[in-house]
């Protein structure tokens, strides 16, 4: 699969899919995956940096899981907060079919695989986790962040894990400069060559 595949609406590959084992809250899960999506042999390093380094999800409220992938953070967040609403959102349909997939095999029933514009405009998030999509380029990131961010409600918090060499540095800066007065950016760890940035609304 080449890279760039994973952040289109619709691969054109012919769905392939896999199983696999991967450690989520505690415990391990036989998941399915496939081709045409980001990381679809296990969690990938980025991701498994944010979820080591990251307190407990909020126990209520809507949480966001932007680029959710096939869903290793939202299942996390759903297992990990069963009273909250888990909105995992992607632009690939694939992905966003894998997490339903995962959710219903789990019992999950708090987890809604959206794409972006079915997310009502009215939802505040009590939480945000993300392993945001670095390679689709600066422009498009910095919108996504823009667009998004901005949605948390007071006093919450947003963790995003950003590898160190595809710009964490000045993601930082860009975020410090670009969010309203009442946001504060925070490096919270380093680790593996990622970085985990705290976005706190105060």
């Amino acid at each position: 699969m080449a890279s760039e595949h994973y952040f289109s609406s619709s691969p054109e590959t012919e769905l392939k899919l896999r199983q696999i084992q991967v450690p989520l809250a505690g415990q391990t899960y036989e998941l399915t995956t496939s081709n045409g999506i980001f990381s679809p042999e296990r969690i990938d390093a980025g991701t498994q940096v944010l979820l080591a380094n990251v307190p407990p999800a909020p126990p209520g409220g809507d949480i966001l899981d932007l680029g959710c992938g096939w869903g290793p953070i939202a299942l996390t967040l759903a297992l990990e907060s069963p009273h909250a609403t888990i909105w995992a959102v992607d632009v690939n349909e694939r992905a966003l079919d894998l997490v339903r997939r995962n959710a219903d095999r789990l019992g999950l029933h708090n987890v809604n695989a959206v794409k972006p514009e079915d997310v009502p405009s009215g939802v505040e998030f009590t939480g945000i986790r993300s392993n945001p999509p670095i390679r689709v380029g600066k422009d498009e990131l910095h919108s996504m962040l823009s667009l998004w961010l901005p949605r948390l409600g007071s006093g919450s918090d947003a963790w995003l894990v950003v590898q160190k060499n595809l710009g964490s540095d000045s993601l930082h800066r860009w975020l410090e400069g670009s969010l309203p007065a009442d946001f504060s950016v925070t490096r919270a760890s380093t680790n593996k060559g990622y970085r985990v940035l705290r976005v706190r609304r105060r």
